[in-house]
């Protein structure tokens, strides 16, 4: 078996010039097993896993499961529980505490592909919360143990292609489900967390968090994808793609592979590695002993063409495309493609130090990126989380032009979330599985821990967005988890950086605060805190999202349901909002008053979240990381968009305080100030201020000269406030560059000094006429609205807000992406933005765009194409006067 030098060579140069067949089309896909499953409770089979697993077993009475899905989701489906996260469905009278404290059996049948004749077939498990044993055709094949470890199984001997298998699993529930606090407006929030902690790799914060109810089965189930693959005599594992540039050239690159070959048999095996990406290929001979596993790597130094020219970069958003390449390899075996992977990277170098600071910064490409994120929580209470759905949560993180997404304690782990991110160009901060230490106890599995830990690495490690592996939220890890780690991390990343806690060293700070404040207590901060993981506020959502998430009865009244969607006490003081609502911007009369006035607030503490960072870019601060941007169920906080994908202004005035180059009023100090995220300097750009009056007529106009520096903050001096400017008035900022184009603009609502948090007279401002111009255009399966708005009125329209209905039905499109919303006009002001929404999710009807707002009046217009409408239901009128009251149980 051994390779004369000469066999070396001659293959070698094969290498060089041979691209043909290095990919084998023939070679058997992959079957998903997703349909006929069937779910039953431990307490209600008899039978062990070696019957239930067999042909002859009928699952009399069991229910149809979902998989991918959660034991509660199948059940729910089924109609045998109300939908938890409406209303109060969740409490412990309506859905039972008891789902997890019991194993279920899930069963189904699969036919085995004739393709995979000859080959060796594998059953894989992509994720089972928590443990899981697997049968097949009435042998036990395997077992998993934690939520984010794959199980891979050789099932070969035990099953036949072209013929029938029956597969049943039973899975347990994690063994310490601990005891939930219930979120009442007398109880508040209570404690974070408990005893799910001890398991480590699970969703932890599924018994309970200030941001999620208890999930009854603590999510347990098969929650990710089940399939079957077939492999020749050698299998490939682990692809590992590093790339590398000469910064700061950015011309070339040295891309470099490595993988782990497995002999699988008994025999000696002689074969080819072969890659290839775009115009590159490579080719490489191994040999392996029976049984041998040996980790091939290839580099330019071996291969030339691996030093990549001109390569097609992949950056974060905002600093440039997000160009993605896909590697084919394949292990070929007497000219028979045994096993073959498709890795998807992208070419980039991250960095996490610069010379002027000894704050983490994080660099891409030699360019310094100020990472504005959010805080992920979990994507969906109960794991509901189809690409689709995803595609449009991560979608919405880039349209409020964040560059970085931060995986709370490692609860989102599926393929999809990395590839999206990926996509869509946000960074992630991605951690492992432990909360902070008072959240609950470290874990007592360590073999476990690290299991779950190390796959996680081995799966994810090529997508090009991760920038950070973190150990723990707000706490160092043990000792020895985080000696583990360290090692793990030596041996799996070569190139990211580990950092042991979110909230320690470098200028990296977690810890709040989380509840509304003013706009002017965002720019007080420590200097400690330069890279800012979790800063939050109350986010409350449209009045329609409000209406869907309970039902009438608790419209009008703050009620413990209010509290089963986040706004009690705790550390969102959702106790004390709505007082700061009514002394801040005049006493709410209904539900539909408090939803326009919290929009106000919206706007304000998540533009001032990251202006108020903004305003020290780099000097020092590097990072800052809202808690949260994805709500992971209905919820009146920490969010930028509701459960059901409608965003409200937090995500427009993040939108806004996160352009890459951005106009904006220091809201502490009145200085007007550039800031310049992006590494080119900014030449003979102009910047335009106006002041108006709360009766809309201009006090102030004043013009700029801008030049400012790349990835910096430039001051322009402070606003000359006049000495008659109404009590409350209005600021209109504008950015233009040489050629007179709109490069930012920006408006605040604001008091005299002498008074600075009362807004009330607002509610004095007359209407505001609006008409709507919209064109339609339908390409590619989806709907594009360019709507243009035009303030006919003498006074300043304030808040405009657009939402996408079918006409017929007035039900509301959701996903809809817009690229600007609650939108502020001057009089005479037209303002230009689109709307994309998917065609099908029309249901066929003509698109309506209805439009409420703070105090706008619209003009209505119908055509067969599009229809433009007031909200009726947004206006303050449209119901009666009712206090909002709270009433505590």
């Amino acid at each position: 078996m051994k390779l004369s030098p000469t066999m070396h060579l001659a293959l070698a140069m094969a290498c060089l010039f041979s691209a043909a067949n290095l990919w084998a089309d023939n070679f058997p896909d992959p079957l998903v097993i997703s349909s006929g499953w069937k779910l039953q409770s431990i307490r209600k089979v008899s039978q062990a896993g070696n019957v239930v697993s067999q042909a002859a077993f009928h699952p009399e009475g069991w229910y149809p499961a979902v998989v991918p899905g959660t034991i509660l989701t199948a059940l729910v489906d089924d109609k045998i529980y109300p939908e938890p996260l409406y209303g109060e469905n969740n409490r412990p009278d309506k859905i039972p505490e008891s789902l997890c404290r019991v194993s279920w059996w899930y069963r189904t049948t699969f036919s085995v592909p004739e393709s995979y004749t000859g080959r060796k077939i594998w059953l894989n498990f992509e994720g089972i919360n928590y443990s899981s044993e697997v049968w097949v055709n009435g042998q036990q094949v395997g077992e998993t143990r934690g939520a984010f470890a794959r199980g891979i199984f050789d099932i070969s001997k035990i099953v036949a292609p072209g013929q029938e298998a029956v597969l049943a699993v039973l899975v347990a529930p994690p063994p310490h489900p601990g005891e939930p606090h219930e979120h009442t407006l007398a109880a508040g929030m209570g404690l974070n967390g408990g005893d799910t902690a001890i398991d480590g790799p699970t969703f932890l914060c599924t018994i309970g968090w200030d941001w999620i109810p208890a999930i009854r089965d603590r999510d347990a189930g098969i929650w990710r994808k089940v399939f079957l693959s077939a492999s020749g005599p050698v299998g490939i594992n682990g692809p590992l793609i590093t790339t590398d540039l000469p910064l700061p050239d950015l011309s070339s690159a040295d891309v470099s592979i490595q993988a782990n070959v497995a002999n699988l048999t008994d025999d000696p095996q002689l074969g080819l590695l072969k890659g290839s990406f775009g115009d590159v290929s490579f080719q490489l001979p191994v040999q392996l002993f029976p049984g041998q596993s040996k980790l091939v790597s290839v580099d330019p130094k071996i291969f030339p063409q691996l030093h990549v020219r001109n390569p097609a970069l992949w950056w974060p958003n905002g600093y440039g495309p997000q160009n993605l390449h896909t590697l084919k390899l394949g292990f070929e075996v007497n000219g028979v493609v045994s096993d073959q992977r498709e890795v998807v990277f992208g070419i980039r170098k991250i960095t996490y130090a610069v010379a002027d600071s000894e704050n983490l910064t994080i660099s891409v490409n030699g360019a310094r990126v100020f990472c504005r994120g959010g805080n992920w929580g979990l994507d969906e209470a109960m794991k509901r989380i189809p690409r689709e759905r995803l595609e449009a949560q991560i979608r919405m993180h880039q349209i409020a032009n964040y560059t970085i997404i931060r995986n709370w304690v490692g609860q989102s782990t599926s393929e999809d979330f990395y590839e999206l991110c990926d996509k869509y160009g946000l960074l992630l901060w991605d951690e492992f599985f432990q909360p902070n230490p008072s959240d609950g106890p470290n874990p007592t599995d360590l073999e476990t821990y690290l299991a779950n830990v190390r796959d996680k690495i081995l799966r994810f490690r090529n997508h090009p967005s991760i920038a950070v592996w973190c150990a723990r939220n707000e706490g160092l890890p043990p000792k020895e988890i985080d000696d583990a780690l360290r090692k793990l991390m030596a041996e799996l990343e070569p190139t990211r950086l580990y950092q042991a806690s979110s909230t320690d060293g470098r200028g990296v700070h977690s810890n709040g605060p989380y509840c509304w404040r003013t706009p002017r207590e965002y720019y007080d901060f420590n200097t400690n805190e330069a890279f800012k993981t979790e800063l939050g506020s109350v986010s409350i959502p449209t009045l329609e999202s409000i209406h869907g998430m309970m039902p009438e009865k608790d419209w009008e009244v703050i009620d413990d349901d209010w509290a089963e969607h986040d706004l009690a006490k705790g550390a969102q003081k959702g106790d004390v909002y709505p007082q700061m609502i009514n002394e801040r911007y005049g006493k709410v009369a209904n539900l539909a008053d408090f939803v326009r006035k919290a929009q106000l607030a919206n706007y304000e503490a998540y533009r001032a979240m990251y202006e108020g960072r903004n305003a020290q870019l780099f000097k020092p601060c590097t990072g800052v990381i809202t808690w949260m941007s994805n709500p992971a169920q209905p919820s009146f906080v920490w969010q930028l968009y509701h459960h059901d994908l409608e965003p409200n202004a937090s995500l427009f005035a993040a939108r806004k305080a996160c352009e890459p180059v951005h106009i904006q009023l220091n809201e502490k100090t009145g200085d007007v100030e550039i800031i310049n995220n992006l590494p080119a300097p900014l030449q003979k750009a102009r910047g335009l201020l106006a002041l108006y009056n709360i009766n809309g007529t201009v006090a102030l106009k004043h013009e700029y000269e801008v030049n400012a520096g790349g990835a910096q903050e430039t001051n322009l001096g402070a606003v000359t406030w006049p000495t008659k400017l109404s009590p409350i008035h209005f600021v209109k900022l504008q950015l233009k560059d040489d050629s007179g184009k709109i490069l930012s603009d920006n408006f605040y609502w604001r008091a005299l000094p002498a008074h600075p948090d009362d807004l009330r007279e607002l509610e004095s401002i007359p209407p505001a006429k609006i008409d709507a111009k919209v064109s339609r255009q339908n390409k590619d399966g989806k709907c594009f609205l360019t709507v243009t708005l035009h303030n006919h009125s003498s006074q300043v329209a304030l808040m405009i807000h657009l939402q996408l209905r079918r006409k017929d039905s007035g039900e509301r499109v959701l996903p809809v992406y817009y690229t600007d919303n609650y939108i502020s006009l001057v009089p005479g002001e037209s303002r230009t933005c689109s709307i994309e929404a998917a065609a099908s999710d029309l249901n066929g009807q003509t698109p309506l765009i209805a439009i409420d707002g703070w105090n706008i009046e619209v003009k209505p217009s119908a055509s067969k194409e599009v229809a433009v409408a007031l909200n009726e239901d947004a206006q303050v009128s449209h119901w009666p006067v009712t206090g909002l009251p709270f009433r505590a149980h």
